[in-house]
């Protein structure tokens, strides 16, 4: 439910402070109710801490106030999601590094992973960009913020036709 009021929210364009408000009245209630739930599944022996869902009751409720950072706090994402997805990406890279034949090889391998990454995060096509900073080498040495995976297309734009 608060994804899908989050979802309505983005549609309708809110702003953070409408975001917020919108959180608060329609959100809210159902958060507090979750609470209450889980207080009671303790508190009325119901579950077991030990067990799986206990443990999820316990680490909602140990973490309930940042959890429910969104209906206090204008601008607040609902999750970290994008954060643990960068960190996956970090993690296998990390495995696949085991691989490399010489630490020059890793360098060169950390330092594409990080354009490709960079790129994802900016909505750029990877292949895309690396193949034009390769085609317009002079230029990326001579103004490299000209030619970052968030601006090169404007910088391409730009340029005089070749």
């Amino acid at each position: 439910m608060v994804y899908k009021n989050d979802a309505i929210a983005k549609k309708r364009k809110m702003t953070d402070i409408e975001r917020l408000r919108f959180h608060q009245n329609k959100s809210g209630p159902a958060m507090e109710k979750h609470h209450a739930w889980m207080r009671a599944q303790f508190a009325e022996k119901n579950v077991e801490p030990n067990s799986g869902l206990g443990g999820a009751i316990g680490y909602m409720l140990k973490h309930w106030e940042k959890l429910t950072l969104f209906l206090r706090q204008a601008g607040a994402p609902l999750d970290n999601n994008i954060c643990e997805r960068a960190l996956k990406k970090a993690i296998l890279h990390r495995k696949n590094s085991l691989f490399y034949k010489t630490d020059a090889g890793a360098c060169v391998g950390d330092a594409y992973m990080s354009l490709i990454h960079t790129c994802a995060l900016n909505g750029a096509d990877p292949f895309d960009y690396i193949t034009q900073l390769q085609r317009h080498a002079k230029e990326v040495r001579k103004k490299p913020q000209q030619w970052m995976p968030w601006n090169y297309r404007q910088t391409i734009a730009r340029a005089p036709p070749r």
